[in-house]
């Protein structure tokens, strides 16, 4: 039967905090659980001082080229521990089953390191891709519309004093809209809504001063800009491109996405900060800065096939619509720099390409909607 292994004990310095002078000692390593006991023997008169490994300080781990030449264990209210022999020390915290933490571990060893990081890559990935829209939907469910309401009263006062101007339509031509939109808005039934008990009330304001668009604020405010009015005038198209236009803008409302991008950015914040501590806040920001792309891609998307539902049901062609996103890319490209709007993402900007979407939006949208 093979022998029981006996610690050696080890040579050392002991400083007692009550003396700077050290004394020689020898110490040894006994298993003791997760952190093993730490033993210390006095040469001058020979006591015994035992010190359970949680009330020790143990120094960190180093890779085997960058051995210190000492090694220091803080020894909390029995003073410090030295000992110069630390292929010693350290083969006897090995065979007493000490192990580092996980820390200490992606110092000394790049194999525990990058599994480390990809593990924390993935999950990442995954609390971004998965975590970060359901807990947002959970969130916004509970977000009260009168907060909407607020949030974009402030929002178009702001939009008013430094970027629109009032509208130059004349009042039967807004006239003329709001019936349309109106309209619209009717044909939003129960089974329409995501989010139930939610029923914002639609209205549907203009101004001036910004390149052809539309936008949704959260709430129920739509404005659409007297540019995309004169636009699609100037392209001879009808009314029903813009009920296309506003059909999309209803959804942004109903979908809540506005909404659903202030609180995603808020999840992806908070989470990153937990797992990521000190260095969250750089990291944030460019998940923030994702957040902001990808997923209004895809509330944009929504958007459309919500629009391309709402138009079925109101007996709205979208063939007009399309032809309007398709002109107002000509425009935009005969334009040096491609002007964009007062900061607000425009028709086009965040979608795929204007040309897959005006093809959807002519098939009804149909193969886009089942992906």
């Amino acid at each position: 039967m093979a022998e029981a292994h006996v610690p050696q004990p080890i040579p050392g310095r002991w400083f007692d905090g009550r003396s700077t002078r050290p004394r020689p000692c020898h110490v040894t390593l006994r298993p003791g659980g997760k952190l093993p006991a730490l033993v210390l023997r006095d040469d001058a008169d020979g006591a015994i001082l035992e010190i359970a490994g949680s009330d020790v300080g143990w120094p960190e781990r180093w890779s085997t080229t960058r051995a210190p030449r000492t090694v220091v264990a803080d020894l909390r209210d029995h003073g410090s521990l030295e000992v110069d022999d630390v292929a010693a020390w350290q083969a006897a915290l090995a065979a007493a089953g000490g192990k580092p933490p996980l820390a200490q571990r992606m110092q000394t060893r790049w194999p525990v390191f990058a599994v480390v990081m990809a593990v924390a890559a993935v999950a990442l990935v995954a609390f971004y891709r998965w975590g970060t829209p359901w807990a947002a939907t959970q969130v916004t469910r509970q977000v009260p519309l009168a907060w909407e309401t607020e949030l974009s009263q402030r929002a178009l006062r702001d939009l008013d004093a430094n970027f629109l101007k009032p509208s130059k339509l004349p009042a039967a031509r807004q006239a003329q809209l709001r019936e349309r939109f109106d309209a619209l808005s009717r044909q939003v039934g129960p089974a329409m809504q995501p989010y139930r008990d939610y029923a914002p009330g639609l209205s549907l304001s203009f101004r001036g001063g910004m390149p052809p668009n539309a936008f949704a604020l959260p709430g129920g405010t739509i404005v659409m800009t007297d540019s995309l009015v004169e636009i699609a005038q100037r392209r001879g198209l009808d009314d029903d491109a813009l009920a296309g236009v506003l059909a999309h803008e209803i959804g942004h409302v109903v979908h809540r996405h506005t909404t659903r991008i202030i609180v995603e950015q808020a999840v992806l914040n908070v989470g990153l900060g937990l797992a990521l501590g000190d260095v969250s806040t750089l990291v944030s920001m460019g998940g923030s800065l994702l957040t902001g792309l990808a997923y209004r891609r895809g509330h944009e998307t929504e958007a459309d096939c919500f629009a391309a539902d709402l138009m079925r049901r109101a007996r709205v062609p979208t063939a007009p619509m399309a032809d309007l996103l398709l002109g107002m890319e000509q425009d935009r490209g005969a334009t040096a720099g491609g002007e964009r709007g007062g900061g607000f993402s425009d028709l086009l900007s965040s979608h795929p390409a204007t040309a897959q979407r005006a093809r959807d939006l002519k098939a009804g949208h149909a193969e886009a909607c089942r992906k």
